[in-house]
């Protein structure tokens, strides 16, 4: 076509070879079709730090994930968002059978993904034979499918530790074998899904409806759940009270209900309808009716009149924060895609005498997503791996994760102009699906809240600030006006906390926001600096501590009376550093 076109345009009176070249349609390659392991330096560097000696037998298969996630389950995934799951209602005979039907497309990807997949027990057990620990990897796995399809990401992982770890502790044991069947493939296998929201509050779980009758060492859950994603998986932990409990939260318990009752009937579990998505189409969402199904308590004291021991939700909403750092990695995934999809393009089209990389309004653009991209991975690396798990981590990563994937998918269109704006081009629905990162799991300030409950109640900014402290404490010699500017912003963080912690009640909770963010802000500055001096003292480089500078000058620095106009450019100057560092473009 290329060809035809630059034959063509030429006979026009100002067209000629030289302009049809900018729309060769071969030169616009982006990112699927690549090995997402391959052109991604930050990956590599991320599994030699965490492996260490494992990394050389981890490599090879790394690379292999690497080739399916940006091969055929990139393709397939556009293939399901123009052709996305469907309900057949009834069958044949008028009977509700409530069935799912997922498109040829996503049942292709999920086999392949799953029989793959770091997380399968025979995998897992391997890799712990080689001596290699494969929690790592398993990072790495959600880290390239969720640049490929956080739908299919939500399908495989909507609740899996939650049903099984659940199920372990207070299920009756003929349910608990059931349930090991379901998830023999590993807990990420598609099986699970988590219904919580009802009509009558999202986030205020305290009002919802749904009712638990006890039915012998069972209940019977009545109810309707008005948004539940992966509404074809087959075990479902869902909210519900018990009768006789109190109306409020203490009154809620979680319950385990099956997709079929142990006397192999179909359990009652209608679905009224799918939602019609702006996004993560992959994954069917839908308005879920419970009439008197099978269910099981999930809380100790099931033989109390109540149901439960009144702390049903809060132990769920500790196994939430697992789900929060699984939604900060789809979050952390559109930005990534984003920025392979508009590094890619920018080299390729050309503007005013140049390629549009090569144009410095469009270099900070560049170097900004590169930065703010490596600092989101660092946080979400951090809560997966980090040791000690901070109790504060998962909020704030998700905070900042899911809102980057919005804004860096939105700048991927802008970068892309027009073209960003037509479905047939990659970036629209990254957008399209990114902006349901910032609901699932709670919203900005549902977070919010969480820390500050995890501050009231745990005083866990301790160690979450001692965390900070060991990290710059990391950071290499040589730069030490970045880690003084961190340092000295852990301090005043400090002061920040201790502030707002003397403020009237109702002025602290608007001012949630801000410290939460300023919170993000120092972590990442902080893990930056500690990756950094990883590196300096592995390879004796220093690009990280380039994005650490940078990083921190954007968030911490105080910007003076010219807002950073007479900033250094370290960001132009460097450029191809950052780039090539970022993407590898083969």
């Amino acid at each position: 076509m290329a060809s035809y076109l630059i034959e063509s345009f030429d006979r026009l009176p100002f067209g000629g070879a030289e302009k049809a070249r900018r729309y060769a349609t071969e030169r616009y390659r982006g990112a699927a079709g690549r090995n997402w392991y391959d052109c991604d330096p930050t990956l590599r560097f991320l599994m030699r730090r965490h492996l260490g000696d494992g990394f050389g037998w981890a490599e090879p298969r790394l690379r292999e994930m690497g080739a399916l996630m940006g091969g055929p389950v990139a393709e397939r995934a556009e293939e399901t968002d123009r052709n996305p799951p469907r309900l057949e209602k009834y069958d044949r005979w008028g009977r509700d059978i409530s069935e799912v039907v997922m498109p040829p497309s996503f049942e292709a990807a999920r086999r392949d993904i799953v029989a793959t997949a770091f997380t399968r027990p025979d995998f897992v057990a391997e890799a712990r034979r080689s001596g290699v620990d494969p929690a790592p990897m398993g990072v790495a796995w959600s880290y390239l499918l969720d640049q490929a399809d956080i739908g299919m990401a939500c399908a495989l992982g909507t609740g899996g530790d939650m049903v099984v770890g659940l199920t372990e502790m207070f299920a009756p044991d003929d349910v608990k074998a059931r349930v090991r069947e379901l998830f023999a493939a590993g807990e990420m296998s598609g099986e699970a899904a988590q219904m919580l929201t009802e009509r009558s509050g999202g986030s205020d779980l305290g009002a919802l409806e749904s009712t638990a009758s006890r039915d012998g060492d069972a209940w019977r859950l009545n109810g309707f759940k008005w948004f539940a994603s992966n509404a074809g998986g087959s075990a479902f932990v869902v909210l519900a009270k018990p009768e006789g409990s109190v109306d409020g939260v203490r009154g809620i318990a979680p319950f385990l209900v099956l997709r079929e009752r142990r006397d192999g009937s179909r359990n009652g579990v209608r679905i009224r309808r799918l939602k019609d998505k702006l996004g993560t189409r992959s994954v069917a969402s839908a308005e879920i009716e419970f009439t008197d199904a099978e269910a099981f308590l999930l809380a100790p004291g099931s033989s109390a009149g109540e149901g439960g021991d009144g702390k049903g939700l809060a132990r769920m909403m500790e196994l939430t924060n697992g789900a929060r750092l699984g939604i900060s990695m789809m979050g952390l995934g559109c930005a990534r895609r984003a920025l392979v999809e508009s590094l890619c393009y920018a080299r390729a089209r050309e503007a005013f005498g140049a390629p549009l990389g090569a144009q410095p309004l469009m270099r900070r653009k560049l170097a900004e997503l590169i930065v703010e991209t490596e600092a989101v991975q660092a946080l979400v690396f951090d809560g997966y791996l980090g040791r000690p798990r901070l109790r504060l981590g998962a909020a704030l990563i998700k905070l900042r994760a899911a809102r980057l994937g919005v804004t860096a998918a939105s700048d991927a269109i802008e970068i892309h102009g027009g073209n960003g704006y037509i479905e047939q081009w990659p970036v629209a629905r990254i957008l399209r699906d990114a902006q349901v990162n910032p609901i699932w799991e709670g919203g900005d300030n549902i977070l919010c809240l969480d820390v500050r409950r995890a501050v009231e109640r745990q005083e866990a900014h301790e160690p979450f600030l001692e965390r900070l402290d060991q990290a710059v404490q990391r950071a290499p010699s040589g730069d030490d006006e970045t880690a003084a500017l961190v340092g000295q912003s852990i301090g005043h963080l400090r002061e920040a906390i201790e502030k707002w912690r003397g403020l009237d009640r109702t002025l602290a909770e608007a001012r949630l926001f801000p410290l939460a963010q300023y919170m993000a802000d120092v972590y990442a500055a902080a893990l930056l600096l500690e990756q950094a001096g990883w590196e300096r003292a592995d390879s004796g480089e220093d690009r990280k501590a380039l994005v650490a500078r940078l990083y921190a000058r954007s968030h911490l620095a105080e910007p003076g009376p010219l807002r950073g106009i007479d900033d250094p450019a370290d960001d132009l100057e460097r450029f191809e550093d950052l780039a090539d560092g970022a993407f590898t473009d083969d």
